[in-house]
């Protein structure tokens, strides 16, 4: 007997073929027949396992998500120290080192410019976003802990640093040639340094005699 198809693996081959078909014409040209050639698909495939594009756009949000999340597991199963565990994740992000993928960049930044026009795409964007704003948030909770300093500020510093990466990933895929060589990841983690270093002892916070 035949084998039957995986819905799952079809499903991801289909994600992939919209990743792929995004990087080189932009989602507003990667239409159902251009993402079933790439996947090899005819598009009566791509009708049967997702409604319309807007749907596979929504499961590829999940896909590039946890992409950066696998990347920063395997960078900080290593790491010793608050400050080991952050760079983890400022490189996993934006390092361009083994695992970077300008592809996967350039996917988000399209999925970002999505998330203005389309209301279900910008709940999953946001989505995303929490999930990492909160993963910041604890990691550099833990830094200003590690060293003695006050964690009042820490959502402030948090925000600042997503919003500093959500830059770099649009300027790494519209303006690469403008800026300096793996500028990014380092910068990030000297800002966190001169914030926590200026920032007071936990001692010396309000409400504290």
């Amino acid at each position: 007997m035949p084998r039957t198809p995986n819905t799952a693996e079809r499903r991801r081959q289909i994600v992939i073929a919209l990743h792929a078909v995004m990087a080189e014409h932009g989602y507003e040209r990667a239409s159902i027949q251009a993402i079933a050639r790439q996947a090899g698909l005819a598009p009566g495939l791509i009708h049967y396992h997702f409604k319309n594009k807007e749907e596979i756009l929504l499961e590829l949000v999940k896909t590039l998500a946890d992409v950066a999340q696998a990347r920063y597991s395997e960078l900080t199963a290593q790491a010793r120290s608050p400050d080991e565990r952050l760079k983890a994740f400022l490189d996993a992000r934006l390092g361009t080192g083994a695992g970077a993928d300008p592809q996967a960049v350039a996917a988000w930044v399209m999925v970002g410019a999505e998330a203005v026009r389309q209301p279900q795409v910008r709940q999953a964007y946001q989505q995303v976003l929490a999930a990492e704003l909160a993963q910041l948030q604890g990691l550099l909770t833990a830094c200003l802990a590690d060293r003695g300093k006050t964690t009042a500020r820490v959502s402030l510093l948090a925000a600042s640093l997503l919003a500093f990466m959500e830059g770099a990933f649009q300027l790494a895929s519209a303006a690469r040639e403008l800026m300096p060589r793996e500028y990014a990841a380092g910068m990030a983690l000297r800002i966190v340094d001169r914030f926590i270093d200026a920032e007071p002892t936990s001692d010396d916070s309000p409400g504290k005699v």
